[in-house]
Formats: C-alpha cells, sequence, structure tokens
C-alpha cells in the first residue's frame, strides 16, 4: 500500500533500518535512548528495527552506559563479521585487490604489478579474478558471505542493461570494454554476488568524503593526482559523487600531446608522468620506474639542508604546481566547493613541499569570491584510499537495501497477494 507520497510500508521500513545502521556504523557504539534523537525515530520504531537488525546479526551488544538514576543503557554497534566486501584498485602501476569486513577493517590484500603499464584487458581481468579468489582463500571467507566487489578503474564507466559496466578507458587503449560481462564470464563468484564498477577518482572520493578530509563538507572536489590526473565533485545533489574528467581539460591549445591523443590537456602538464617526462628533456636522468623517479626528482628539488637544489627539478616542479593550481581555479570557479582535497600515489609523495606552491597558484588563478571560501589540502586516507573507496561501493549499496543483501531478479511479477502482505507488515 502506498500512501500520498508515493512510499510503501516496505519503502519506510527499509529507509528506518537504513537510517539505524547509519548513525550506528558512523557514530556508535549507541544506545536506544540515543538512537532516537539521532535517526529522528520513535522509541517504538527504534526498538522495532534494532530488534530486527539484531535478529539478522547485522547488530550487536558492546557493552552498557550509566544512565541518570536508572539502569545500564544497553551500547549497540554494527557487527563487524556480518558482511564482507571486496575493494580493488586497477591502478597504473599495479591491481590491488583487499577484503574488508563490514566495518572496513582489512582481512587480506593481494597486489598484481603491471609490468611497462600493460592493460590488456585480458591480463587485468585475470588479476583481479586471481587476487579475489586469494583474498578470500586467504581469510577463509566463503564467496557466498561478500556484498559486493567494488572495482575503481582510469576512465569512463557506462552502465548497460545486456552487458553491465562498460569502460572507456581512451589513456589506457580501452574502448567499449565489457568489463563487467568479462569478470562474470571468469570468475568463480555466485551470481548472488554483484559488481560495482566506477571511475578511480570518484571510488577515492567517496572513501575521503566518509571517512577522510571530506567528512561534514557539502560542497567538495577530490582530486586524483598519479600517473595522470582526475577528480571527483561531490554536491548535495550528487551526494554521493560524480567523476569528471578533469585531466583532459584543455589548459594550452596546441600544447603537449596527452595520453589522450589530444593536445594541451591538464594531464599532459599536470600528471606525474608528464611531469618525469619534462625533467628527462630538461637533461635530468630518472629512473625507469615512475614512482622511483618521482622520488628522484623531489630529491633533486628539496636535497638535505647544506646541499645544493637542482634547479632543473626545481623549475620543472614548480611549473607543474602552476599548471595543476591553474586546473584547480577552473575547480572553484566552476563549482564552488568548500573543499579540494588531493590524493592518490603522486599527490600523496609530493606532499606538503609541494602543496604551499600549488595553493599560491589556484588562489592567484581564481576568482577571488569562491577562492576565499575553499580550502585545498591533502587528502588522509594514504595509497589505499581508491581500494577503501571501492569497497564502500557495495557497502552504500547495502546500506541503501536496508542492510538485505541484493536478491535475483524475479523471472516473473511477484502476486498481487505477497505484494500486500508485505507492504502491510509491520516496521
Amino acid at each position: 500500500m502506498a500512501g500520498r507520497n508515493g512510499r510503501t510500508v516496505r519503502d519506510l521500513r527499509r529507509a528506518n533500518r537504513t537510517a539505524v545502521l547509519q548513525r550506528l556504523y558512523f557514530d556508535g557504539p549507541l544506545s536506544r535512548f540515543e538512537l532516537g534523537p539521532a535517526t529522528g525515530l520513535s522509541s517504538g520504531s527504534v526498538s522495532n528495527v534494532v530488534s530486527d537488525l539484531v535478529t539478522d546479526g547485522l547488530v550487536e551488544e558492546a557493552g552498557s552506559v550509566d544512565s541518570d538514576g536508572g539502569r545500564p543503557r544497553t551500547l549497540l554497534r554494527v557487527a563487524p563479521g556480518s558482511g564482507h566486501m571486496i575493494g580493488v584498485d586497477v591502478g597504473e602501476t599495479r591491481v590491488r585487490i583487499e577484503l574488508f569486513d563490514l566495518t572496513l577493517t582489512e582481512l587480506a590484500r593481494a597486489e598484481r604489478p603491471l609490468a611497462q603499464r600493460r592493460y590488456e584487458v585480458e591480463g587485468i581481468v585475470g588479476h583481479i579474478r586471481d587476487g579475489v579468489a586469494e583474498v578470500l582463500a586467504g581469510a577463509g571467507i566463503a564467496p557466498e558471505q561478500l556484498l559486493g566487489v567494488g572495482i575503481g578503474v582510469p576512465g569512463i564507466v557506462e552502465r548497460t542493461p545486456d552487458r553491465g559496466a562498460v569502460v572507456h578507458g581512451q589513456t589506457i587503449g580501452w574502448y567499449d570494454v565489457p568489463l563487467e560481462s568479462l569478470l562474470r564470464a571468469t570468475s568463480q563468484l555466485p551470481e548472488s554476488v554483484p559488481y560495482f564498477i566506477d571511475n578511480g577518482a570518484k571510488t577515492l572520493g567517496q572513501a575521503e568524503m566518509w571517512f577522510g578530509g571530506g567528512r561534514g563538507a557539502r560542497n567538495a572536489v577530490v582530486v586524483l593526482f598519479g600517473s595522470g590526473v582526475g577528480a571527483c565533485l561531490v554536491t548535495p545533489e550528487v551526494e554521493h559523487g560524480r567523476a569528471v574528467e578533469w585531466g583532459h581539460l584543455t589548459v594550452r591549445v596546441r600544447g603537449r600531446r596527452c595520453r589522450c591523443g589530444a593536445l594541451g590537456c591538464l594531464e599532459a602538464y599536470a600528471g606525474a608522468e608528464s611531469l618525469i617526462e619534462r625533467w628527462r628533456e630538461e637533461g635530468g636522468r630518472p629512473p625507469a620506474d615512475e614512482e622511483t623517479a618521482l622520488t628522484a626528482l623531489l630529491a633533486a628539488a628539496y636535497p638535505p639542508e647544506g646541499t645544493e637544489a637542482d634547479p632543473v627539478a626545481l623549475a620543472v616542479l614548480e611549473e607543474t604546481a602552476e599548471y595543476l593550481g591553474a586546473g584547480l581555479s577552473d575547480l572553484i570557479n566552476l563549482f564552488q566547493p568548500e573543499r579540494i582535497l588531493i590524493g592518490g600515489w603522486a599527490g600523496l609523495q609530493l606532499g606538503s613541499r609541494f602543496l604551499p606552491s600549488v595553493r599560491r597558484y589556484a588562489m592567484s588563478y581564481a576568482l577571488r569570491h569562491p577562492a576565499e571560501k575553499v580550502t585545498v589540502d591533502l587528502g588522509r586516507l594514504g595509497p589505499d584510499a581508491v581500494t577503501v573507496g571501492a569497497a564502500i561501493l557495495p557497502l552504500a549499496d547495502f546500506f541503501a537495501r536496508g542492510g538485505r543483501r541484493a536478491e535475483p531478479a524475479p523471472e516473473g511479477p511477484a502476486p498481487a497477494w505477497r505484494t500486500a502482505i508485505e507492504d502491510r507488515a509491520p516496521h
């Protein structure tokens, strides 16, 4: 039975379960008494929902706290072992796979290096498939216990009705790649375990907004600074974030050729790959490995006290800071965020030495009013942020369904009598 706003009793029951689970997840342990004001639910609704969640094994007791003159109040928390998620980061130098419990405590991990940036589709699919099997076996978790597998990938992700998630990753040579279908065809996971595939910048943004420097912000931009650059925009209208191909904004007409094939993209000047290449062009001798090369560049530009800095390395870094700052100013002018957070392996490696220059250029290129209201800082979650954010994708879906696992779609419509009974069930 639907109300005036179109919501059924079943919808209301799911929303109540979601509200209680999320408050316990982010603010718990909490007592039933505290859950009322925190969720806006009546004491009766809280009692019913908690009883339901305890029966389902999602919530457990976590000690007690004294009350004012009455009996001690029992504290409740989300049960860590009641669900598991896998997060996958298809990165620029490796594929990282991590298994988490429901509270995002890491239980196992596997890494598969990518030799010479080899992004062959079959190889990546094999790395994901084998890595998933490895972490499950390592932690002794049955595949059926998974809430889902979240995967962060480079490029644009399109959702199709027949092939699932399709990836268009121009910078890695992926065109119309049906990644979800390929994983389904080769994986040993049961059909009941869903895949959640999205842009890596969005999964980074998801992690920082839930647990990192974005908590509490209504408008934020989270930047992924690695071999290339990308960004995730979070606003009240797009609360779970939207990936934007910021790295392919044109910053110089007929400029340097980007990995995507176009000329003058921001990524061709501000990504770590281009940064190291420009150092090489100016006479630097970086190692072949990109992460090691960036470390060497930083050491040359910022040597120990008493040692003269390499002026070429310093100039290349300063030029990169200006391009990156100018690119951030476009985000500031377009979206007027409260916060900008810089993550990704290169952003974290460049760190606090590099950030003041980036911040200074961003403020000088941006319009004064939005520039005065934004902060530009490093992300707080470290190199695993993309993987954590990927694992959050199935977790967020699980919460949105009131803590119920995905069920296979029925072959036909449910009988009218069953729908009526479910809608009339107490909540």
